[in-house]
């Protein structure tokens, strides 16, 4: 007797062009789940080889993370300042047994200026205590330790770029300002930051934190294991951060642990698009491959096949596939991990050198994942099949079932409903939560277009019959009454495309509205007519300098910072971080215009807040009252609300002093000053006069230059969300790609019958580019229409203008790219199933 395992064997090596459809399905999708899991490991578990650290068994930083009193161990943010540490924390740590030495760490910028005026900026540039040297360790090529305020020692790639050697003058520039040194020696030892060594006193004064340290460096005595050190240590370390091994570099980098915790979103987000589209092009690919099958359904219907032995062999043919898929996905996966992550470093977004931890939990989790969507979707597909009486079998497979379940009529459009209601909210609310709730709509709404896809392809199709046959007799009519008469498949073809062009469009439509509406208001509410910049950050000195030039009405510093809000919902607290500036409040009147609807940014000073309206409406804050949140260091913050304003998009949520917000920033340097000039003053003289300023490396421009304060962040995010969907959109084309292809393949016999009553090889194969022309037409109009409405709306709400920010070229690239994926796909498949004779293809059992 022939087992159900036996039997679906057999049906597989028979049909390998029917499975290979569903085949490619779930090995894609498990790719793009088990790229995604290795993602997210990383982020829980890799780094950066640590470098200022590589001979200290323990490293001692600042919290790394915010988690405020009441919030679960999920609802912590990253810190988006460097933290620091009590410098006394040393001596408690020193006393501990097993350490042979606790050595503080001061760090600060501190760039090169080389003898033609430039600064040495293409690499970030870091002042250090001469005692921390031993942490490296960094150790003399040539020279003396400093000993003097005016003497340094720099790494031997710096002095070579800085072409200056032992005994020679050179001028660094730090918060403190430019002033002249001497080197004293250089030292060996590379880094991804250049170092410069001042004496351990020198060093203090210029990063401008009394009492606090960057990090202290722990080294063990011979035999004692760094992670028992570990242990001994946090057990007087307090709320510090205790690191061991690659978690050096979390402290080491600012950027490392900004990476892991930006990986860990990506792989929730980027992961969960990912297995929504898997799944549902997984259901798709195998309703379509079953569909196909339904003489075979049906013939085992009538010789006594139970409806739950067809559900069990469709099942288990299901399995076999998607095992065998799903462990070469899983393999797979690795290498589009290896590839999101050099892309994610080619744009900016990761360090180059972050590297990925792989471990055997992703991919085993991808294979278990595909499995599970292969076999809901067998599940679902196989009910049709399977619950037809054995009378009725036959006529079952021999005519496509026109109309659609109650059930599923309720559920497509009841999704098609609740898509459109989300595409409103932007009309009512601002910022990135719109944006993701309009992206979020246009999926749902596609969602539900494809489980009425049928009902929707034969309403748009009976439109279109009488037109294809009007306009090209035999081959339209034909062309016209088989998609007709086929909505089932025709929508099978149309829905991954529209998919396609909906996802597209929507993911870089949608981050363009957020960015044109924040440079928008940014400009309208700039009113100074210059900015002052330099690489890597200015002195707060410039924008004293500044304002005393002639012909200067003010002259405010700008810093760009975040800060960490932490805001009960229920029973949970909310934490997320969000963009914030420090300006100084007595000149910030004359160089920007916020939108002031309550109070004075006069006021601004000491500890003091202003905030945008819609963060005082949602935190319920009044004129007066104080406001807590984290600063981007961590630091709890208890701040006095003096203003309001409206201009959120292009200033943030949160406005502070300028002085509080250096406090809080690891550098303590303004990102730019704005400059207005005074009434009747002559431009060119005043630029001329700000660009004879004495700080190296200092850029005018015209103020018409400047971006949003977030604006960096947000075009990363923006290149971030096109890697990402380019990634998905790619796994949608190989999907369309094969859906298209199988619709095409299975229509062999059709195409043979209507050549055997006389329909030439020429007429068909007109007949079937009219189809593609339908099928791929529709796609394009619908998955226009689905992206178009939310991004309507979208932009509505941000800018005022229905019409989409962005580059008209980006639209035509993307349907001109699914017309030429569409129409190839077709016309491959057409070409291959026409080569047979058709007294050959008429008997080929289906």
């Amino acid at each position: 007797m022939v087992s159900v395992l036996d039997l679906a064997w057999q049906t597989i090596r028979t049909r390998l062009g029917g499975f290979a459809g569903a085949f490619i399905a779930i090995l894609c999708g498990t790719a793009l789940v088990a790229a995604c899991g290795i993602l997210m490991e990383s982020g829980l578990r890799a780094g950066v080889p640590t470098q200022r650290y590589a001979a200290a068994a323990v490293v001692v930083g600042g919290a790394q993370s915010v988690r405020p009193p009441g919030a679960d161990a999920l609802s912590t943010e990253q810190v988006g300042e460097q933290p620091s540490v009590p410098a006394a924390l040393a001596g408690r740590i020193a006393s501990v047994p097993g350490v042979r030495a606790a050595v503080a760490e001061q760090s600060f910028p501190a760039q090169v200026v080389t003898r033609d005026g430039r600064v040495l900026a293409d690499r970030e540039s870091l002042g250090h205590n001469w005692d921390a040297a031993v942490l490296a360790p960094f150790t003399l090529r040539g020279g003396d330790a400093p000993a003097a305020a005016d003497e340094v020692v720099l790494d031997a790639d710096l002095a070579r770029r800085a072409d200056v050697g032992i005994g020679g003058q050179v001028r660094i520039t730090t918060a403190s300002g430019t002033v002249p040194v001497k080197v004293s020696g250089v030292v060996d030892g590379g880094s991804r930051q250049s170092a410069v060594f001042f004496t351990p006193e020198r060093a203090a004064e210029l990063a401008g934190r009394p009492g606090q340290v960057h990090a202290i460096g722990v080294l063990a005595d011979p035999g004692v294991a760094p992670e028992t050190l570990a242990e001994r240590v946090r057990a007087v370390a307090g709320g510090a951060e205790v690191t061991t091994g690659v978690e050096r570099s979390s402290i080491e980098f600012l950027d490392v642990s900004q990476t892991r915790v930006l990986l860990l979103a990506i792989a929730g987000s980027f992961g969960g698009f990912a297995l929504l589209v898997a799944v549902f092009v997984v259901a798709s690919t195998l309703a379509l491959t079953i569909n196909q099958r339904r003489r075979e359904f049906a013939l085992l219907r009538a010789v006594a096949a139970t409806p739950r032995q067809i559900r069990k062999l469709i099942g288990t043919e299901t399995t076999l596939i998607a095992l065998v898929a799903g462990v070469l996905g899983s393999a797979l996966g690795l290498a589009v991990a290896g590839g999101l992550r050099d892309a994610f470093a080619a744009i900016g977004v990761i360090p180059a050198d972050f590297g990925l931890a792989i471990g055997p939990l992703p991919p085993v989790a991808a294979v278990l994942l595909g499995l599970g969507a292969a076999r809901l979707a067998a599940w679902a597909a196989s009910r049709r099949p399977s619950s037809i009486r054995p009378v009725e079998a036959l006529g079952e497979a021999a005519v496509e079932r026109r109309e659609l379940g109650r059930g599923r009529l309720l559920t497509g459009w009841g999704l098609v409903l609740a898509g459109v209601g989300g595409a409103l909210v932007p009309l009512f609310l601002r910022g990135d939560i719109a944006a993701a709730i309009s992206t979020m709509s246009t999926l749902v709404v596609v969602i539900g277009l494809a489980v009425v896809g049928p009902q929707v392809t034969g309403l748009v199709m009976r439109f279109l019959v009488p037109v294809l046959a009007r306009l090209w007799r035999i081959s339209g009519y034909l062309a016209g009454a088989n998609a007709h008469a086929n909505a089932r498949r025709v929508a099978a073809a149309v829905t991954p495309l529209m998919l396609a062009v909906a996802f597209a469009l929507a993911t870089f439509y949608g981050p363009t509205a957020m960015t044109a509406a924040a440079q928008q208001e940014s400009a309208r509410s700039t009113t100074a007519d210059y900015v002052l910049a330099a690489p890597g950050g200015i002195s707060p000195e410039v924008a004293a300098a500044a304002g005393r030039v002639p012909g200067v009405a003010a002259a405010t510093p700008v810093v760009r910072t975040s800060v960490i809000t932490a805001t009960p919902v229920g029973d949970s607290v909310e934490v997320q971080r969000t963009p914030a500036q420090g300006v100084a409040g007595d000149q910030a009147g004359a160089a920007l215009e916020l939108g002031v609807d309550a109070g004075r940014l006069t006021d601004l000073t000491g500890d003091t807040v202003a905030l945008s309206r819609s963060e005082a409406d949602w935190l319920d804050k009044k004129l007066g009252d104080d406001v807590e949140f984290y600063f981007g260091d961590g630091v709890p913050a208890k701040l006095r609300l003096v203003a309001t304003y409206t201009h959120d998009l292009a200033f943030g949520d949160f406005v502070l002093p300028v002085a509080l917000a250096r406090e809080h920033i690891g550098g303590r340097l303004d990102d730019s000053v704005l400059v207005r000039r005074q009434p009747g003053a002559d431009a060119g003289a005043v630029a001329s006069a700000l660009s004879a300023l004495p700080y190296p490396g200092l850029v005018v421009a015209p103020a018409s230059v400047l971006a949003a304060p977030e604006g960096g962040e947000r075009q990363a995010q923006f290149y971030l969300n096109l890697v990402a969907a380019g990634v998905i959109v790619g796994y949608l084309a190989i999907s369309v790609a094969n859906t298209l292809v199988l619709t095409t393949a299975q229509r062999g016999r059709e195409f043979a019958l209507l050549r055997l009553v006389g329909t030439s090889r020429r007429q068909v194969t007109r007949m079937m580019r009219l189809e593609a022309v339908a099928t791929v037409g529709i796609a394009i109009v619908m998955g226009t229409l689905v992206a178009l409405i939310p991004l309507a709306l979208l932009n509505f709400g941000l800018r005022g203008n229905p019409v989409p920010a962005g580059s008209p070229t980006v639209y035509f690239g993307i349907i001109a790219g699914a017309a030429v994926l569409g129409m190839v796909a077709i016309g491959l498949a057409t070409s291959v199933a026409l080569r047979a004779r058709p007294i050959d293809a008429i008997g080929v059992r289906e």
